[in-house]
């Protein structure tokens, strides 16, 4: 394995440690790791006071 496969390994190994909720998308050309893309997700809980209708 050479040193920039080991390089990107590392990075999608880290960016998946690093991630609680979302995606970590490869992309793939030629057989060749050409791009990592990851989404974070954040969730906020909903206050009670904000989901109550007004009368």
């Amino acid at each position: 394995m050479g040193k920039l496969e080991e390089q990107q390994l590392q990075y999608i190994l880290s960016s998946l440690q690093n991630i609680q909720y979302g995606s970590v998308v490869i992309t793939v050309h030629n057989g060749e790791i050409t791009q990592v893309d990851t989404t974070e997700k954040k969730r906020f809980p909903l206050l009670k006071s904000h989901t109550a209708k007004a009368k």
